[in-house]
């Protein structure tokens, strides 16, 4: 019959009501808050036991519970005891089940456990293992990722300022297979180029990645529907692969990453605790070095080590490599200006011009600028380093100049004529001085915008002002409007570098 055990003081106070006050088994029970059954078990064991009240003196409360409860006499059938060691192993094989096991072990042993007895002793024995050890993935399937708390110190040898190096973990799921680098920085472009080397450590791809919710993968962490980073969905794209970021509060779902980071916190970070390092290569090169001995290192409670259970399960599981390295790309939503170009890093790319006003996304590498419009690519650019510049291909350009949303260089100047003739000279000559006049459209419309912050009459004065002193620009204007340069006199005027009547500056038939 099924008993709680009491506490040695209860069993004493059991012992005193029975046989020194005489008391019932229920009454009992109500004093020292148990049922009666356990009660009358504990009298039973002490009658057994031959134990008594008051109990001999010199008996030790170890004793006393020695007495009452004897070890188990040993089973006369000894089960064939399974290897639970492989049985975990097996069980990270895809398809491969409890049930399936069982029925092989009792193919070899038909005297051996029942199926529930199997599974109890399993769970017992897999029950002593650490969190991330006792967990089953499938091979291939997931490459847990993450950064190690501790930063790595890295001096420069000639300026003596010392730089925090961060540093990246990757861990398989299936063979516990680590990789681990230092970057400058927990950046997007550090993340990735994490990613990349670890992939190509392994030499495979996963199924899924599994970052923790970090701000360099995930935009906005949620338990249903995470938001990821779209440079770090494009890696998973390019890599086809899966990102499946880590539940927020399931601490399970990133135990293999947590004690990868841990065990690359005492196995390498700790050992180089007392190096100096004098640039990044130097610190992942004895980060490589100590990597090796990590996976090398046999576990403690599995045959085996991360290496062989690597080469055994995760290897042959991974999908291969693609036949390009990804290279990083940046990618930003943009408004397209109504001169249909996009401004991406200070310099400008156009569009064709049917885009004009519309939200854009821009994806950018090294070498290249490109701009879809609901998933379709609609440009692609050349990357330029021209500060304020303009990339334009002729056939995004309107036919003859044609409006844009209804702007156009005549608008413009009519619209700048209006507020007065210093104001139509420094729109005349934005349009003229650009290639294309559409290129100047944003500038243009800038400068006139301004009229509606300092008035009409200052913005004209402002670009007089701007004419005399050749800063014929939207910074330049919108800086003397701002530190009222238009309200003061120069003091000694220069001769006009921009005269109206300048034959450089078209008239508004040219845009007819």
């Amino acid at each position: 019959m099924a008993y709680s055990r009491l506490s040695m003081r209860k069993i004493f106070e059991v012992l005193r009501l029975s046989v020194a006050d005489g008391r019932s088994h229920r009454e009992i029970a109500r004093a020292i808050i148990a049922s009666p059954t356990t009660v009358g078990e504990i009298l039973r064991r002490a009658k057994l036991a031959g134990l008594t009240y008051p109990l001999p003196a010199g008996l030790s409360e170890a004793e006393v519970e020695a007495l009452l409860y004897p070890p188990s006499a040993p089973s006369k059938t000894q089960r064939p005891e399974p290897d639970w060691a492989g049985v975990h192993r097996e069980l990270r094989r895809k398809g491969v089940t409890l049930d399936l096991l069982w029925q092989e072990y009792k193919g070899e042993h038909p005297d051996g456990f029942q199926y529930s007895s199997f599974c109890d002793h399993y769970r017992a024995w897999a029950g002593r293992l650490s969190v991330s050890l006792r967990q089953t993935h499938a091979p291939g399937e997931k490459l847990f990722v993450d950064y190690a708390g501790p930063t790595v110190p890295v001096t420069d040898p000639l300026t003596g300022e010392i730089r925090q190096a961060a540093i990246f973990v990757a861990v398989l799921g299936a063979s516990n297979y680590t990789y681990c680098d230092a970057t400058w920085s927990q950046a997007l472009p550090d993340w990735t180029a994490s990613h990349v080397r670890a992939l190509e450590f392994f030499g495979g791809v996963p199924a899924m990645l599994v970052p923790d919710n970090l701000k360099s993968g995930v935009n906005k962490a949620c338990f249903y529907d995470p938001e990821l980073n779209p440079s770090y969905r494009d890696l998973a794209v390019h890599y086809a692969t899966a990102v499946v970021p880590a539940r927020p509060y399931r601490p399970k779902d990133k135990a293999k990453a947590e004690a990868g980071v841990l065990l690359v916190e005492r196995w390498v970070l700790a050992r180089l605790r007392n190096q100096r390092f004098f640039c990044l290569s130097e610190l992942n090169r004895h980060i490589a070095e100590l990597m090796l001995a990590l996976n090398r290192r046999p576990f403690k409670k599995l045959p085996g080590s991360r290496e062989t259970a690597f080469a055994e399960m995760d290897r042959p599981a991974l999908r291969p490599l693609p036949e390009t390295r990804y290279e990083f790309a940046e990618w930003k939503v943009a408004t397209v200006g109504i001169d249909y170009h996009v401004e991406f890093d200070h310099h400008y790319y156009s569009v064709p011009y049917r885009f004009a006003r519309q939200k854009v996304d821009t994806r950018a590498t090294q070498t290249t600028v490109e701009l879809f419009h609901r998933g379709s690519r609609i440009a692609s650019h050349v990357r330029s380093t021209l500060r304020g510049r303009h990339t334009t291909v002729d056939a995004h350009m309107t036919p003859a100049h044609q409006a844009v949303q209804g702007w156009n260089a005549p608008r413009l100047i009519e619209w700048a004529g209006r507020i007065g003739p210093h104001t139509k000279a420094v729109i005349e000559y934005i349009l003229h001085q650009r290639r294309h006049p559409q290129q100047g459209y944003r500038s243009c419309l800038g400068i006139l915008r301004l009229s509606k912050t300092y008035g009409e009459s200052r913005l004209e004065a402002a670009c007089e002002r701007a004419i005399d002193i050749n800063a014929l620009s939207y910074g330049s204007l919108k800086s003397i409007l701002k530190h009222g340069l238009d309200i003061k006199r120069l003091a000694a005027p220069a001769q006009t570098c921009l005269p109206l009547d300048h034959a450089n500056v078209r008239g508004p038939n040219y845009y007819h």
